[in-house]
């Protein structure tokens, strides 16, 4: 005599279904298809925790806090031109995030992991033999902004050599970081191999948080915003042309 088939064992077994189990001797197991789809899943999540900023991006958005430093400056030139007032800490403090930040972080790992690389697949040189050029100089322009911020409150010859410096420095730096950006970043991954290409970015990460401590983009991106506010160019609107 067969046994008769409870429907609350089919409503279960419909049920467990939806969730991705079905019954087998008493117990709940998943389904196949769920567990191979969870898996897969989970891997994926890994995959971009292990790699979530590759070189070039790590770099450009480093070049995106360059631009808003630049920002500050071309500020603080208009209100000088002006005679408006401001504290003159505002460029001191950004002339500190150039030299932290973009000379002894960003540059620095320029010079010690990207461009020995192109040296070394001998593309790009003459680019690179630019850029270090440029990074120079553009040390020298910070000296000289930092030396005169303090005494730029005033008309007189500090405010000549910071705001000289200033517009040399934005002068070169745009061109540089656009260079940079479009001609040598996205080529970077052709001439080095996947393995050096992950460590790369490993080694960026680790390096900014050896530097400015975990969440170190985060800090310096906060720092630029303050000085913005000090300024009255924190609110993007005020950049749409009428």
């Amino acid at each position: 005599m067969s046994a008769e088939f409870d429907p609350s064992k089919r409503s279960l077994i419909l049920a467990a279904g939806q969730t991705g189990l079905i019954a087998a001797g008493g117990l709940m197991v998943p389904l196949a298809g769920e567990a191979v789809f969870s898996a897969a899943a989970d891997d994926k999540t890994a995959d971009r925790k292990q790699v979530e900023v590759t070189p070039p991006e790590d770099l450009m958005r480093e070049h995106g806090v360059l631009d808003r430093v630049l920002l500050v400056y071309e500020a603080a030139i208009r209100k000088f031109g002006a005679g408006e007032d401001f504290d003159p800490a505002v460029l001191s403090d950004a002339a500190t995030i150039v030299r932290e930040f973009i000379q002894n972080y960003h540059e620095q790992e320029e010079e010690d992991e990207v461009f020995p690389r192109f040296k070394k697949a001998g593309e790009m040189v003459p680019l690179i033999e630019t850029l270090l050029v440029q990074h120079r100089v553009g040390r020298r322009l910070t000296d000289t902004i930092l030396q005169s911020a303090r005494g730029s409150r005033k008309r007189g010859e500090e405010r000549e050599h910071v705001v000289t410096a200033m517009r040399r420095f934005i002068a070169m730096y745009r061109p540089h970081a656009a260079h940079e950006d479009t001609d040598l970043f996205p080529k970077l991954k052709t001439i080095v191999t996947a393995n050096e290409y992950d460590s790369m970015a490993e080694g960026f990460e680790k390096k900014e948080h050896e530097l400015f401590g975990e969440d170190g983009f985060e800090k310096i991106i906060a720092r630029v915003a303050d000085l913005e506010r000090k300024l009255g160019i924190d609110d993007l609107n005020k950049f749409t042309p009428i």
